[in-house]
């Protein structure tokens, strides 16, 4: 028994809380340096990607409202191009995610660690919008003019209708009037006095 407590060292040193403390501070100050490192370097890939699309981002009708085109920043950046689709970097901090909501969730419209080719990906995308929203305004400006023809028709038809109805009210008071007076006719002839 003497022979194990030689190999044990004696603890001399005294536990310190504040020590202990600021071991842990230090601890999650070096973890937020490299969380906010990770989101610079995410942030940086995402102005670069902005950068490439500067020109397709002039382009857009200034009418067209419905584009966001702004890097968001947070827990996780992300660039925004509409209301529902943003591209954000992938877990790799190299990868391009192109993203989408939709109603049955969200959904990877590209993913690649190509710049050049979400470019692409996006401006195809941001074309797609735009026509299908001039379509939309073209369907609309249709609908409009045909409910405005058909009622248009309908205040003419109206006032086409009228006329047969005077006619075929003035035809039954006409026909009225002549069975009266044959019925008086028939009744004084009929019944001579």
């Amino acid at each position: 028994m003497s022979e194990m407590q030689d190999n044990v060292v004696p603890h001399t040193r005294m536990r310190s809380l504040r020590d202990a403390i600021r071991k842990v501070q230090l601890g999650e100050v070096e973890r937020s340096d490299v969380v906010v490192e990770l989101q610079d370097t995410e942030r940086a890939r995402l102005d670069m990607l902005a950068d490439e699309l500067k020109d397709v981002f002039r382009e857009i009708p200034e009418e067209d409202d419905q584009f966001s085109l702004q890097i968001i920043s947070g827990s996780m950046p992300r660039l925004w191009i509409d209301a529902t689709s943003h591209v954000a970097v992938g877990g790799d901090r190299r990868t391009y995610r192109f993203l989408k909501d939709t109603r049955l969730g969200r959904v990877v419209i590209l993913e690649t660690a190509n710049i050049d080719d979400m470019a692409d990906c996006l401006t195809e995308y941001i074309a797609e919008r735009v026509l299908e929203r001039e379509k939309a305004l073209e369907g609309d400006w249709l609908n409009n003019r045909l409910r405005q023809v058909a009622l248009d028709s309908q205040v003419v038809r109206v006032k086409e209708s009228r006329t047969p109805w005077l006619a075929v009210v003035g035809a039954f008071g006409i026909g009225l009037a002549a069975g009266i007076v044959g019925l008086v006719a028939f009744a004084w002839f009929a019944n001579p006095l």
